[in-house]
């Protein structure tokens, strides 16, 4: 039953998916410190050391059924977290008792452990973004011909098209994504470094012998999935690698913000709008209303994401020398909540892409409202070609351009500038192919072959070399 009298974590109680709550889960990171005392023990056994297969199979046996309760209780009377958990597991662990956390110290599992979730949360994040990847190029291929206004200073400015708008989203992502791809394989491991890194209990275990040292090393490592022990670590490895992965996170939240603070105003002009619920309530007082609930949402998880990498570049900067404890409490926070941020950002995405609902009619008429002015110059040019004065024909033009402008600002009228324009002689040799030549279709440029070279040298490509990563599964959004 859920205690409703105690604080909850609105990231794992409401948004954040199953597989990266259980990823920082209390069960994942403490069966993780058995198997790295395991992975220890089973290290020094092949390097020599007094270690039976018995205790070695014994430990094998009991590396899920971890007594919470029990650990608990040890922790009380020991105030030591790491030392309640080697008694906790030493207790169903009887004959491996006496070589478990063996020449280790605390960090060896705290350190390693947090390693191996940031390693294993960005490929749960690099399946949801495939999945992501994938909706926005069928979006961006689906609409890369429909022209839109685009704009600068938040003005009106030359026109787009839909899917080349969606496509520069698309292409953040995949930037994320390989920035993704990079930092998986350069996270380090710590390894075997021993108290203060120096390695010292195991080169005494060992009798001196500095190879079986760094042999250990990279057994242990590669046991837990690590091909790239840190060279050098104090007690704690360097924090600057917490920094580099939220910074990775951080990018993810930049992409996410951008995206849905622009479709939130989209769906201001009423043009493009997320996925809205037969039932859905936009508001208890103004029943019309259809808020981008999802969208913002994301720009408020975004904005939160944003801030971690700064805490932990603060982390980093003040560890006295081999390490100080003023990290733990901290990084027991922020390194969880920035894989769960970003986690709930990427489910909100998958949904809102999903759904995305275009309203052609509201876009065009938005274009027909602005395009007459974009497109003067294109008059102009044409009715020079017709034998006109280009001067004379620039003073026509501005003067009914203001009139227009007028019209539309003083009294809500629309844009008549090129009915104002077929009724003036001066551009008599044009007037019947106005229409034609403010067809927007003209105006888009190469935004529609920008797409599909895009598509087709970039992401599918990524796609398909990436099939087997993408995230099947559909979480279940609650707004």
């Amino acid at each position: 039953m859920q205690d409703y009298t105690v604080y909850q974590n609105p990231l794992t109680g409401r948004y954040a998916s199953k597989e990266m709550s259980y990823n920082f889960s209390p069960q994942r990171k403490h069966s993780t410190w058995r198997r790295l005392w395991l992975a220890l023990a089973e290290s020094e056994q092949a390097l020599g050391l007094n270690i039976t297969d018995e205790q070695l199979n014994e430990m094998r046996a009991h590396l899920d059924d971890i007594d919470f309760e029990e650990a608990e209780r040890k922790e009380a009377e020991l105030r030591h977290d790491v030392m309640s958990h080697i008694h906790t597991f030493g207790e169903v662990c009887p004959k491996a008792k006496g070589i478990i956390h063996l020449g280790a110290t605390s960090c060896f599992v705290t350190d390693n452990t947090e390693l191996i979730q940031m390693r294993d949360g960005l490929k749960i994040l690099r399946g949801k973004l495939l999945t992501l990847i994938e909706n926005l190029a069928n979006f961006a291929d689906e609409y890369k011909s429909m022209p839109t206004l685009g704009f600068t200073h938040y003005q009106p400015a030359q026109l787009t098209t839909v899917g080349k708008r969606f496509a520069l989203y698309l292409q953040d992502f995949v930037l994320d994504f390989e920035r993704i791809e990079r930092t998986i394989p350069e996270i380090p491991f710590r390894g075997t470094k021993g108290t203060t890194g120096t390695q010292a209990s195991y080169l005494d275990l060992f009798a001196g012998d500095t190879a079986k040292v760094r042999e250990l090393d990279r057994m242990v490592s590669a046991k837990m999935g690590f091909d790239n022990p840190i060279w050098l670590s104090g007690q704690t490895y360097t924090r600057k690698v917490d920094y580099n992965v939220l910074s990775v996170l951080s990018g993810l939240g930049q992409s996410a913000a951008k995206m849905a603070n622009d479709i939130r105003l989209l769906a201001h002009m009423k043009e493009i709008e997320e996925p809205f619920g037969k039932k859905q309530v936009g508001s208890s007082a103004m029943a019309y209303k259809r808020n981008p609930m999802r969208s913002e949402r994301v720009c408020s998880l975004a904005r939160y994401l944003l801030n971690l990498p700064a805490n932990c570049a603060q982390t980093h900067s003040v560890q006295w020398f081999e390490r100080t404890l003023d990290d733990s409490a901290n990084r027991r926070i922020v390194i969880a909540e920035a894989f769960l941020t970003a986690d709930v950002l990427l489910s909100l995405l998958i949904n809102i892409t999903n759904g995305l609902q275009v309203w052609p009619k509201v876009i065009a008429s938005h274009i027909r409202a602005e395009l007459p002015f974009m497109a003067t110059e294109n008059i102009i040019m044409e009715a020079v070609k017709a034998g006109g004065d280009r001067q004379e024909l620039h003073e026509h033009i501005r003067m009914h351009s203001m009139e227009a402008s007028r019209n539309v600002k003083e009294n809500g009228g629309e844009n008549d500038l090129i009915s104002r324009l077929k009724t003036d002689p001066v551009f008599a040799a044009v007037s019947d192919r106005l229409d034609e030549i403010l067809k927007p279709e003209a105006f888009t440029g190469m935004a529609s072959y920008q797409v599909e070279n895009f598509l087709n040298e970039v992401v599918r490509p990524l796609l398909t070399a990436h099939a087997e990563e993408r995230s099947s599964k559909t979480e279940e959004v609650r707004v």
